[in-house]
């Protein structure tokens, strides 16, 4: 596994569009399913999800699916798997350094 500083943190977007591509989706699928998951916190424009599908698509980390018609779809590659699978991981190490030091979520300031 690639060190931290070698790939870096996902953007929460990034993170997002990750997410929804379990299951392909047009862009505007991905847009629904961002705002439904984070329960509206997370409300992805236009320009910001073509600009980060475009990005992913250059890393390898989703890809076109073929045939698609007027409504581009996409799907997440082995690899966007991977890079979900190392930021899972790392967050789960910053949630448990996190508790370790401040006692846990039963802790009071």
């Amino acid at each position: 596994m690639p060190e931290s500083s070698e790939r870096g943190a996902l953007t929460e977007a990034v993170f997002y569009i990750l997410l929804a591509l379990h299951t392909p989706l047009h862009g505007y699928g991905i847009m629904q399913f961002i705002k439904e998951i984070s329960k509206g916190r997370v409300d992805l424009g236009p320009g910001t999800l073509y600009g980060a599908i475009t990005t992913l698509v250059e890393k390898g980390w989703i890809q076109p699916l073929p045939g698609a018609g007027r409504k581009k779809e996409y799907e997440i590659t082995m690899e966007g798997k991977q890079m979900v699978q190392w930021e899972l991981e790392r967050l789960q190490e910053l949630v448990t350094h996190g508790q370790e030091i401040t006692g846990g979520l039963d802790h009071e300031a």
